[in-house]
C-alpha cells in the first residue's frame, strides 16, 4: 500500500510526523513544487518525500489535507480515481449553499469520481495530530466514516499502523455528522481528543 498526503500546511505536516514516527514511507504534495517542500520534508523523517502533485496521486491512498476550496482543483488532477482510496482530512468552512445541502465529505465525493472516500484524521487540531498518539497506556481516538463501508477498513487499518485507534461512525449523514463542519456548525466530536484504551 503506498501512500500520500496532499497540502502540506500544518495538518499535512502534522500527519507527515505520524507516518515518520512509525517509519512509513509517505510522499508528501502541495501546490508548491516539490524542491520547495524538501527540506521541511527531510526535517520531518527519511521515510517523508517531497514529490510532484502527479507522482504524489500515484499513491493507493491519498490524504487530501488542503484549504477545502482547493480539492476541485486536485480532483482535475486524474481522468479517473478509480481504485483509489481518499482520506478527507478536511473541514469545509464555507456556506451550507455551497455543498448542496450535502455533508461535505459527500460533497468531495462527488468531485473524485471512482474513487472511496473516506473522513478521517480531521477532528483534531494539529499539534495533537502530530503528537505521538500513545498516551498512558491509550490510544488517541481518529474518527473514520464513509458512504463505502469497505472502504473504511484500510484506512482503520492505516490508523492503527500509525498508533492511532480507529473508531468508525458509519456513513456520513449518520454518525460521520458528528466530525463534520457545516458552515458555522461544528459537529459534537470535531476538537475531542479522546483515549482508547489497549482493547
Amino acid at each position: 500500500m503506498s501512500y500520500a498526503i496532499v497540502g502540506f500546511g500544518k495538518i499535512g505536516q502534522a500527519l507527515a510526523h505520524a507516518f515518520a514516527r512509525k517509519n512509513i514511507d509517505v510522499t508528501v504534495a502541495s501546490r508548491r513544487p516539490p524542491e520547495a517542500l524538501a527540506p521541511q520534508a527531510r526535517a520531518i523523517g527519511p521515510t517523508v518525500v517531497a514529490k510532484s502533485l502527479r507522482d504524489a496521486l500515484e499513491a493507493d491512498t491519498i490524504i487530501l489535507a488542503v484549504p477545502f476550496r482547493e480539492h476541485r482543483e486536485v480532483a482535475k488532477a486524474l481522468p479517473s480515481w478509480k481504485g483509489k482510496t481518499i482520506i478527507d482530512a478536511m473541514n469545509a468552512l464555507v456556506p451550507l449553499e455551497e455543498l448542496d445541502g450535502l455533508p461535505s465529505s459527500a460533497f468531495v465525493a462527488k468531485a473524485f469520481t471512482g474513487a472511496k472516500l473516506v473522513k478521517g484524521f480531521n477532528h483534531l487540531v494539529a499539534a495533537t495530530l502530530a503528537a505521538d498518539p500513545i498516551v498512558e497506556g491509550g490510544h488517541r481516538v481518529i474518527f473514520l466514516s464513509s458512504d463505502d463501508e469497505h472502504a473504511i477498513a484500510p484506512v482503520a487499518a492505516l490508523a492503527k499502523q500509525l498508533g492511532f485507534a480507529p473508531v468508525k461512525l458509519g456513513k456520513f449523514n449518520e454518525g460521520g455528522a458528528l466530525v463534520h463542519a457545516r458552515g458555522r456548525t461544528w459537529g459534537q466530536l470535531i476538537f475531542q481528543d479522546l483515549f482508547k484504551k489497549e482493547q
